[in-house]
């Protein structure tokens, strides 16, 4: 007999709907899944165990009636302050804009996504609730700063998480445990009790399993619905330095045969400004990123205190230079969208990385993972713009790969399109894939 949590998000909706299964089983199912699988992975340290049946009892009969998601640690919930991954409420307890949208499509908020500490790291280690170990190999990092969203989402726990991504926190983590992970355009959805409303570039990210599953979250977030289209034909461009170049080559070689598959028109394209954009990136980013209350930093990891203090010391000139960068790769960004649908390239530049020595080699040598993760991700969160990791197999030792693709602001469904396309064309092999946690 299958699993309620073996179902796709939309298959759990329809069988909620059509009477074949209730949402107090599905739930039930759920907790028991949280019980016996996340022990092992740490994705869902905080789980709503009575105020998920009562949310259940309040629920509107929307199109995700019944439906258990968690919720990322950056999210306000009219029940639990957001605490950004340390012991503290940093956000009072409310109906973040984010929330608000999904509670009013009838979901269900099972737990709470672990992350790394203040959104600051792309592997996940460090948390007040401990590190996010992956799925496919708990030796190895979840990713961050969603990597309780990922993990959960890929030993099937739950079929979809609301994350957020403010330098690739959502795409980084999708492409480590090998599921759908989406940046919403900037701006795109109300930010209120959000940690993201602190900041330029952060956007609230969904993570699902496939590319329908993630239509369907991603329409409840944005209040509209995201027509489908055929994903055939599109014209993608290649930035292959440092995005294609710099990067391990075996997950280089399995970008490229996921797009010789798909079969879109391939062509280089060059993003003027392009080697200045993660100097602007940082330069911003530690500007906004400010100082939590001394009790906070004290007790926060000893590297993410060190970059909290380091961005104290950054000059104030740096800011709107970093501003000027930014308005002429936005620029060009929008003069390559002319010429070509979507950019692609790896999501990461390796496959996930050990949570004891979390350092990779690139061709460009050895270094801590952080410095290509962001590298590769954070253009998206430079510029505004939309953009999804695709799982599109595995590595020779058994770890997911990510194809990233980079649209024009507001273009989430063309996103998907592409997403859906490469699953029909594989047919759905890459999707289809489960860590040995979830079989």
């Amino acid at each position: 007999m299958t699993h309620p949590q073996d179902l796709t998000l939309r298959q759990q909706a329809d069988a909620i709907r059509h009477g074949e299964l209730s949402a107090k089983e599905l739930l039930e199912a759920t907790l028991e899944r949280i019980g016996e699988r996340d022990a092992s992975i740490n994705s869902t340290p905080v789980v709503f165990n009575e105020l998920s049946q009562v949310q259940i009892s309040q629920a509107p009969a929307g199109p995700l009636f019944g439906v258990p998601i968690t919720v990322k640690d950056m999210y306000a919930l009219p029940w639990r302050a957001a605490r950004n991954g340390t012991s503290y409420n940093l956000i009072p307890a409310g109906a973040s804009g984010p929330y608000r949208s999904l509670r009013d499509a009838g979901v269900i908020v099972v737990g709470i996504a672990n992350q790394h500490e203040l959104g600051i790291g792309s592997t996940g280690i460090y948390s007040a609730y401990g590190p996010t170990h992956n799925p496919w190999d708990p030796s190895r990092c979840a990713g961050g700063s969603s990597g309780g969203s990922t993990a959960g989402v890929a030993a099937r726990l739950v079929a979809g998480s609301l994350a957020s991504d403010s330098g690739g926190s959502t795409r980084i983590p999708a492409s480590w445990c090998g599921v759908i992970g989406l940046k919403l355009t900037y701006g795109s959805v109300p930010y209120d009790g959000y940690f993201g409303a602190a900041t330029t570039f952060s956007a609230p990210g969904v993570v699902a399993r496939d590319a329908g599953d993630t239509r369907m979250l991603t329409a409840a977030m944005l209040q509209r619905p995201l027509p489908q289209q055929s994903g055939s034909g599109l014209r993608v461009g290649m930035v292959r330095e440092p995005f294609w170049n710099d990067v391990d080559a075996e997950t280089a070689a399995v970008c490229t045969r996921a797009l010789t598959l798909a079969g879109w028109k391939v062509s280089e394209v060059k993003i003027e400004n392009l080697e200045l954009a993660s100097a602007a990136f940082l330069a911003r980013l530690i500007a906004e990123a400010g100082i939590p209350s001394l009790e906070v930093l004290a007790s926060v990891s000893a590297p993410t205190r060190a970059l909290l203090l380091a961005g104290m010391l950054a000059p104030a000139r740096f800011v709107p230079r970093a501003d000027r960068v930014r308005a002429a790769v936005r620029y060009s960004l929008a003069a390559v969208f002319e010429t070509v649908d979507f950019l692609v390239w790896p999501t990461t530049p390796t496959t996930a990385a050990s949570v004891q020595d979390p350092w990779v080699t690139i061709p460009s040598g050895r270094v801590t993972v952080d410095v290509p993760n962001v590298r590769q991700n954070s253009l998206a969160n430079l510029t505004g713009a939309p953009a999804i990791s695709i799982p599109i197999g595995l590595s020779g030792s058994q770890m997911p790969i990510g194809l990233q693709v980079l649209g024009p602001w507001g273009s989430e469904a063309r996103l998907l399109d592409a997403a859906e396309h490469i699953e029909r064309v594989s047919d759905r092999s890459f999707v289809s894939l489960v860590p040995a946690l979830a079989r």
